[in-house]
């Protein structure tokens, strides 16, 4: 079987994967820890993974936002993309019809890009 998960860094995994928790439902399955402080967790929402690495030198707004952008498909992304924002996203494009998506992009607070939406025609 071959898959593909992105690896992002962070500057502070234990609230990446609080953030993450909470406004995408992720739940981590595998978790790596350095003298009790979180170092990478691999997340999975639904059925797709991504790994979060602790990397505290690096400056959330120095990620080049055309670098990396990942697209979390999911069944409900206007209830998705209103809690990602609750819990401290930031609307980059709302909640739109274009190109048969149903789609949305937020900064979260770690500086990464997500598009969440769903297709057009799935429910």
């Amino acid at each position: 079987m071959t898959s593909i998960s992105p690896w992002i860094s962070v500057v502070d995994a234990t609230e990446a994967l609080a953030f993450y928790r909470v406004a995408f439902g992720a739940v981590d399955v595998e978790r790596h820890e350095h003298e009790g402080v979180l170092q990478v967790a691999q997340l999975f929402v639904g059925g797709a993974d991504f790994w979060i690495q602790n990397d505290p030198d690096m400056l959330a707004e120095s990620v080049d936002a055309g670098s990396v952008r990942m697209i979390l498909a999911v069944d409900d992304p206007d209830a998705v993309f209103a809690r990602a924002v609750a819990v401290g996203a930031t609307e980059i494009y709302p909640m739109a019809d274009a190109h048969g998506w149903h789609i949305g992009r937020i900064l979260d607070p770690f500086g990464h890009h997500w598009e969440i939406g769903r297709r057009l025609g799935s429910s």
